[in-house]
């Protein structure tokens, strides 16, 4: 596949010095505008894959302040922040209404509350949060991360950097995390996360934007969502089974869920030809 062009822009957010990653549509005119928000603890390069497989698309794909190539904001560094600071940028960019707007696993969270708060023409929610990570079958799991962050954060700033970090825990999450039986995609989903995961910029931001992405579900803000919405969820999704992924579609006025198979959380790297496809029928289908 023919890698996409890519401008980098810098705009000053809130006290943060954000980079946003813009790959114009390779055809004229462009099938739309995406502005579309990354996961926790990753940045631009987690959504590289679906990206590269909608060319038709213009697509805008900021690093959250705090991650990435994006410097801390002034900001709290929680759902509310992000929707603030991003809303900021699309007034920047300029953003048309019929703009769609897409929002992976935590970004998922932002995207939804953005949503409520200025007008996309679609949303597209991949690996959605559809239930809180303590009430989940993950608690245990998400009640010793907790605990990580929080020792990691009253080490020595070098100490609890070079922790949180480290190799052995990217590995494990990756481990963990990665349902594809195919090795070379399990190596290169192991490759990103040692590549982006450690890509945050202060203990703090990364404790408050953690503590955001387990303390809120998409469904606290759908009633006031009125738009279109598409929901890409996997079938493995520890934290998002079908169950709750149905309960979250029913709980918008007008939702579409497709949930993939032999994939759990990562369906930006393990089926991101699939999640692509799944997107571009639904913006496709309805419409102008």
């Amino acid at each position: 596949m023919t890698p996409r062009t890519q401008l980098v822009t810098t705009h000053t957010l809130h006290g943060s010095t954000t980079k946003v990653y813009s790959y114009p549509a390779s055809g004229q005119p462009s099938a739309g505008t995406i502005f579309a928000i990354h996961g926790f603890r990753g940045d631009h390069h987690g959504l590289q894959r679906i990206v590269d497989q909608l060319p038709q698309y213009t697509i805008l794909v900021p690093d959250l302040p705090g991650f990435g190539s994006s410097s801390s904001m002034d900001l709290p560094h929680d759902v509310d922040g992000y929707a603030t600071a991003l809303s900021t940028l699309a007034d920047e960019f300029a953003l048309p209404s019929n703009a769609i707007l897409l929002g992976h696993s935590f970004g998922s969270l932002v995207a939804a509350k953005l949503a409520t708060e200025r007008d996309f023409s679609r949303l597209v929610l991949l690996n959605p949060i559809s239930e809180l990570a303590l009430d989940s079958s993950q608690a245990l799991m998400a009640k010793l991360t907790g605990f990580y962050y929080e020792v990691c954060a009253k080490l020595p700033e070098r100490l609890g950097s070079a922790v949180l970090r480290s190799e052995l825990f990217s590995d494990a999450m990756s481990v963990v995390m990665t349902k594809s039986k195919d090795r070379a995609m399990r190596q290169y989903v192991r490759e990103q996360h040692r590549a982006y995961f450690g890509g945050f910029h202060s203990r703090v931001t990364l404790a408050q934007a953690y503590q955001a992405s387990i303390a809120h579900t998409v469904g606290e803000y759908s009633a006031d969502i009125h738009i279109p919405v598409l929901l890409v969820g996997g079938m493995l999704d520890e934290l998002g089974t079908p169950e709750t992924q149905e309960k979250l579609r029913a709980s918008f006025g007008d939702a579409r869920l497709v949930m993939l198979e032999n994939v759990g959380h990562l369906i930006h790297y393990e089926k991101a030809g699939d999640t692509a496809a799944a997107i571009d029928k639904f913006l496709q289908q309805l419409p102008d």
